[in-house]
C-alpha cells in the first residue's frame, strides 16, 4: 500500500529541496566565481597545490547540491537524498563554525588564519559574513535532522527504481552542461561589479582637476590681479606693459573623487595611470579593454583572436587596450613574444588580498569589455570575441 507523506514533513522536504536548488543555481550561473572561492579555501587550508582542481571541485559541488535538491523535491531515492543532505549540512555546519571563530580571532588580532571571508554559498547573488553563514546553517540543520529522522515516512515517487536513477542522471546532466556553458562563455546572470549597463567610473580614481592661476602686479598702484591661462592668452601687449608677473599657483576647480573600491589602475611602463583618461564620462569614444588577469593562465587562442580585433579597431580608429595583474616584466615579455601592438597596462595588486577587479570583471581569461562613456556596453569571453567587420 502506498504510504502517505505527512503534510508537515512534505513542507520541510519541499523547503529544503528548494533551498538547495536556489543555492546551487546562484552558483551554477557563475561557476568560475565558485571555482575561485574553492581555490581560496584550498589556499586558506594550506592546500594551494590543489589549485588545478579548483574549478572541477566547484562544478562537482554545485552538481551535488542541485541533484540533492531535485531528489528531495521530486521524491527520487528520498532515503539516499536524506543521507546526502545530512552529510552535506553537517560538513558545512562545522566548516562555517570554524570560519566564524577564525574570523573573530583575526579581528581580535589573536592570530591570522588567512580565513576566507566570503563563503560563496549563494555565489555573488547573496553575500554573507562567516558569522551570518554559520547562523544560517544552525537554522537549516534543525529541519535537516528532522527530515533525516523521518526519512522512512517519505515515499519515493511512483517511478521504478531504474526510472528514479535515470532521473538523477538527468538532473546531473542538466547542471553539469549548464555550468560548462557558463564556463565556456559568460554567466547567464551577471552579478559582478562590471556587468552590462554598470557605470564603472566609480571604480576609477578621479584626480582633482586644477587650473593654473597667474598673479600679476600693477606697476602703478601695486594691486594684484589673478588670471587663468585662457584669460592670460587674451591679454594685449598693453597689459604686459602695465603689469609685472608675480607668481603662479594651482587652483582646485574639482576635488578628487576616491574610487568606490580601491585597486583598479592602468599603469604604463613609466607608472602613469591612464584609467581615468580612458574610462570616464567625458570620453566619447568607444573603448575595448582586453582583460588578462594572469598572463601565465591566459588562453593563447583568445590572444590571437584579440589581436585580430585590435587590428580591426586600429583600422577604424577605435581605442583598444589591455590590462593585466601580472608583473611588469612579465607583461613586457608577453607583449614581445606575441607581437602585441596595443598597450598592455599593469594593475598592481596584493596576490593574496586583492582586490581582484581585473580577474572578476569578466569571467574569462582573456575577456573583453566594451566601455562607452564610462558604462559597460557589452562583454565577451574569448570564444565569443566580436568582429568590427560585422558592424
Amino acid at each position: 500500500m502506498y504510504k502517505k507523506e505527512p503534510i508537515w514533513l512534505k513542507i520541510i522536504r519541499i523547503l529544503l529541496g528548494c533551498l538547495f536548488l536556489f543555492s546551487s543555481f546562484t552558483k551554477a550561473v557563475d561557476p568560475v566565481n565558485f571555482g575561485i572561492t574553492m581555490n581560496d579555501y584550498f589556499v586558506s587550508f594550506g592546500m594551494g597545490f590543489l589549485h588545478p582542481l579548483a574549478q572541477f571541485a566547484a562544478v562537482c559541488a554545485i552538481a551535488c547540491e542541485f541533484i540533492l535538491g531535485c531528489m528531495l523535491l521530486f521524491r527520487a531515492r528520498v532515503q539516499l537524498a536524506s543521507w546526502g543532505y545530512l552529510l552535506f549540512m553537517v560538513f558545512f555546519f562545522f566548516l562555517t563554525l570554524w570560519l566564524a571563530v577564525a574570523e573573530y580571532l583575526e579581528v581580535k588580532g589573536i592570530h591570522n588564519f588567512g580565513v576566507v571571508h566570503d563563503c560563496g554559498c549563494f555565489g555573488q547573488a547573496v553575500k554573507m559574513t562567516n558569522l551570518g553563514t554559520f547562523l544560517k546553517n544552525v537554522v537549516i540543520i534543525i529541519p535537516t535532522i528532522i527530515l533525516f529522522v523521518n526519512r522512512k515516512r517519505i515515499p519515493d515517487n511512483r517511478m521504478t527504481v531504474l526510472g528514479q536513477w535515470v532521473s538523477v542522471l538527468v538532473f546531473a546532466a542538466i547542471t553539469v552542461l549548464f555550468q560548462l556553458y557558463c564556463i565556456r562563455h559568460l554567466p547567464l546572470i551577471d552579478f559582478t561589479d562590471w556587468k552590462k549597463g554598470k557605470d564603472v567610473v566609480c571604480f576609477i580614481d578621479q584626480p582633482a582637476q586644477k587650473d593654473m592661476i597667474f598673479v600679476y602686479k600693477n606697476k602703478v598702484d601695486n594691486s594684484l590681479v589673478e588670471l587663468t591661462q585662457d584669460e592670460l592668452m587674451e591679454q594685449s601687449d598693453d597689459f604686459f606693459g602695465n603689469f609685472d608677473y608675480v607668481d603662479r599657483k594651482d587652483k582646485v576647480i574639482k576635488e578628487r573623487v576616491a574610487p568606490k573600491i580601491d585597486g583598479f589602475n592602468m599603469l604604463d611602463e613609466n607608472g602613469a595611470d591612464h584609467a581615468y583618461e580612458l574610462i570616464s564620462h567625458e570620453n566619447e569614444e568607444d573603448l575595448y579593454v582586453l582583460y588578462m588577469s594572469d598572463l601565465s593562465e591566459t588562453n593563447m587562442k583568445g590572444v590571437e583572436k584579440a589581436k585580430k580585433l585590435a587590428a580591426e579597431c586600429e583600422k577604424k580608429g577605435v581605442a583598444f587596450v589591455a590590462v593585466s595583474n601580472s608583473p611588469e616584466e612579465e607583461i613586457g615579455k608577453f607583449v614581445e613574444a606575441n607581437g602585441l601592438t596595443f598597450p598592455v597596462y599593469h594593475n598592481p595588486i596584493d596576490p593574496v588580498h586583492g582586490p581582484f577587479m581585473v580577474r572578476d570583471a569578466v569571467r574569462s581569461n582573456p575577456g573583453i569589455i566594451l566601455i562607452k562613456k564610462g558604462v559597460v556596453a557589452d562583454k565577451w569571453a574569448w570564444r565569443d570575441f566580436p568582429s568590427l567587420q560585422d558592424k
